[in-house]
């Protein structure tokens, strides 16, 4: 059985702030990996991620634990809900179940609704910027990346816009379960954020309509009322969006923005063919991945690429240690415009459960990203936040840029 013996190896802040090297040295060794003596399983490498993604009779995807490491290097379980529990929902949830949840998501996400969506976060991003914008900088982070993303989902539900700094303070502070480095402090609080966003969403689910105004929580208010989904379901959809269209989408500008100023070649290329902003947008997909995994719950003993896992065991299908996998990538630790397939990457997951939200980030990015490129002949970085002490989340704490 290979395992990472020692999971400071694994939530040491070496490998927290620059996770590559290691994620270099685990696929070199092997594919899967046992973290220490726990009940958790890492999946570094291409193959290995695809085929636990296409085997969902064996591994599930509800969301039954997340890894908390402790001061004294072990790694214990943060039970979220027994397999087959309603509150699985959406991403977290197994077919027929997820396929339910999707079919009610996508109307929402038409191209009617989109075209929509573009206008507002067009117009959302050059107000944040003329607001944010002051000598010369901008706090990139906290002006842009990661509000307009929460302020587009607060659209797609049907939230007021005026509730949007609660939306982003709760839902971050939610997504704080997923990190791994957590103190029981910390995971009391960001317990307690779940309760205040789900109160927060129930107030509004109770008093929604079916008018398309209300956007998604409208939707699904009236599904409820008429049988067709139960409410816990129902909330469950709603929270999965805060961390799935919102946290990712700004992870996905922050990293995309601190990319432009890291590489100079790469931002002059991509100002001089303004049509390679898609490519450059998709690289940064994978170089960066937004969220670095995903958990699934195995259903029965079986193995994985040689590797023996036992039932009721968790795998961290880990999108990016898959995405540098030197077997499926040429030179995966460089940032190329060149690659032959741009979106051959796993950010955005593989097979059922590839994201549903995919374009809408896609066009966030473009939209926000081709706004920065169009207001500035060149933008450089003045101060570059830590990566978040997360195991999942993939995201700058700051980003002060310098524009001319």
């Amino acid at each position: 059985m290979t395992v990472v013996d020692d999971p400071t190896q694994f939530f040491g802040a070496a490998a927290l702030q620059d996770p590559y090297p290691l994620y270099d040295r685990m696929r070199a060794a092997a594919p899967v990996h046992r973290i220490g003596d726990s009940r958790f399983y890492a999946i570094c490498g291409w193959d290995a991620v695809l085929e636990a993604v296409e085997r969902v009779e064996d591994f599930s995807s509800n969301l039954t634990a997340t890894m908390v490491y402790h001061a004294d290097g072990t790694v214990s379980p943060f039970d979220m809900g027994p397999p087959g529990d309603p509150s699985h929902a959406l991403a977290t949830a197994d077919d027929p179940v997820h396929a339910i949840h999707r079919k009610i998501l996508l109307p929402h996400l038409s191209a009617k609704r989109i075209r929509i969506i573009e206008e507002f976060a067009a117009n959302t991003a050059d107000r944040l910027w003329e607001e944010n914008l002051h000598d010369g900088q901008i706090e990139w982070m906290s002006a842009m990346a990661n509000r307009l993303p929460m302020m587009v989902v607060a659209r797609l539900l049907g939230l007021p816009d005026d509730d949007v700094d609660k939306l982003i303070r709760l839902g971050y502070a939610a997504t704080t379960l997923l990190d791994g480095i957590v103190t029981p402090d910390q995971l009391q609080a960001a317990g307690m954020a779940v309760i205040e966003l789900s109160g927060y969403v129930l107030k509004h689910f109770e008093k929604a309509s079916a008018n398309a105004e209300h956007g998604l929580i409208g939707d699904v208010a009236a599904r409820c009322a008429s049988g067709e989904l139960e409410q816990t379901p129902a909330l469950a959809i709603m929270l999965t969006l805060f961390g799935a269209a919102g946290e990712s989408t700004a992870s996905l500008l922050g990293s995309a923005a601190w990319i432009l100023t890291d590489r100079a070649e790469i931002q002059r290329q991509v100002r001089e063919n303004p049509e390679l902003l898609g490519v450059f947008i998709e690289e940064a997909l994978r170089f960066e991945s937004p969220f670095r995994g995903h958990y699934r719950h195995t259903w029965r003993d079986t193995t994985l690429a040689g590797v023996e896992v036992p039932a009721d065991s968790h795998l961290l299908l880990m999108w990016g240690a898959a995405n540098r996998d030197p077997d499926h990538f040429d030179a995966p630790n460089e940032f190329r415009l060149d690659r032959t397939s741009a979106k051959d990457h796993v950010t955005f997951g593989k097979g059922v459960h590839f994201c549903v939200g995919a374009a809408l980030a896609r066009l966030e990015a473009r939209i926000v990203l081709g706004m920065l490129l169009e207001r500035t002949s060149w933008i450089t970085a003045a101060d570059v936040g830590e990566w978040l002490p997360s195991i999942l989340v993939r995201r700058r704490e700051r980003l002060q840029l310098a524009v001319r």
